[in-house]
């Protein structure tokens, strides 16, 4: 009688000292606090369950039409709609670890001190495994510029919630492809203190309907989103892990499949967010997790950190 051996594959990850079971997490904004997936898979599947970006005050978004569809993906203007930081600590995150989720929260804000606030409200919260910090919004104080667009104004954001979360929590810093170089802004946040990096958020576009002959969305622009932006997501990713090499990346834009991870794996990513896939198929990061490890072990690896940057060491 012969028996089949099966491969020992470890398929967990560390983000800046937080470890997960596996590098598949949700893109923020894409399912709430995970209670639009919880009735497809049991959330504790993947590696984390990364929340809507969160306020301090509710925000009931932007007037609709705030979605269209494009080529290759979608564009979203729904304005970071919300019930604030207090509701959100008072229902979301006791949920959340009703269900045995790894919890990785992101903010956004208007101004620094809304940063600041939200950091200090978050740092005693128990069963939180990290913060994502969203840059990618307008900083009111600074006439609407983009705080991720601008070295200063990103570091500002970034020490504003180091300062007030102290070493409780890893800081993600979530970054904006829509520059001219990615590295100097991540230059600028790890040196203000994130422990790791998001990249990339969505890029900004815009649709006219050539039958009315007016844009599509209700503000006119909105985010890029799904595989039309995976190469730029690819390339933003290997032009970090280049300039910082210890810096931990959380890679997403444009991942519809484990091939697709695997690419991001491979550029440099430690953990891979899906997004706009999830709205095709809710259960779309359950399979991405099957799909990524099969590929990793097809391709010899006995661990996924084997994986990690291997596209560099190759070239070198």
């Amino acid at each position: 009688m012969t028996f089949k051996t099966f491969k020992i594959f470890n398929y967990s990850t560390s983000v800046a000292g937080a470890l997960f079971p596996n590098p598949i997490f949700t893109a923020s904004g894409c399912a709430g606090s995970g209670k639009e997936l919880v009735h497809f898979f049991p959330l504790s599947d993947l590696g984390a369950i990364v929340t809507k970006s969160i306020m301090v005050k509710p925000r009931s978004g932007r007037a609709t039409p705030r979605m269209a569809e494009t080529p290759s993906g979608m564009l979203n203007s729904i304005g970071l709609q919300g019930p604030g930081i207090d509701l959100f600590l008072e229902n979301d995150i006791p949920w959340l670890r009703e269900q045995g989720a790894r919890i990785i929260v992101s903010i956004a804000g208007e101004t620094v001190e809304d940063y600041a606030v939200l950091a200090r409200k978050l740092k005693a919260v128990q069963g939180i495994s990290a913060l994502e910090v969203n840059i990618s919004c307008p900083n009111v104080e600074n006439r609407g510029q983009v705080f991720a667009c601008n070295p200063e104004t990103a570091s500002e954001a970034i020490a504003a919630v180091r300062r007030n979360i102290g070493g409780e929590l890893p800081i993600i810093a979530k970054l904006s492809p829509d520059v001219t170089d990615i590295t100097a802004i991540a230059m600028s946040v790890v040196d203000a203190g994130a422990d790791a990096l998001a990249l990339i958020n969505t890029l900004l576009g815009m649709v006219i309907d050539t039958n009315t002959m007016v844009p599509k969305l209700s503000q006119r622009t909105g985010g890029l989103s799904g595989p039309a932006i995976r190469p730029i997501a690819v390339r933003a990713i290997y032009q970090v892990r280049a300039a910082l090499p210890d810096i931990p990346i959380v890679g997403m834009g444009g991942v519809a499949s484990g091939r697709d991870a695997f690419e991001l794996v491979l550029a440099g990513a430690n953990a891979i967010s899906v997004g706009t896939a999830t709205f095709g198929n809710p259960r779309a990061a359950i399979l991405i997790k099957n799909e990524l490890e099969e590929i990793c072990l097809a391709r010899g690896f006995d661990s996924f950190q084997e994986a990690i940057s291997y596209a560099h060491r190759v070239e070198q």
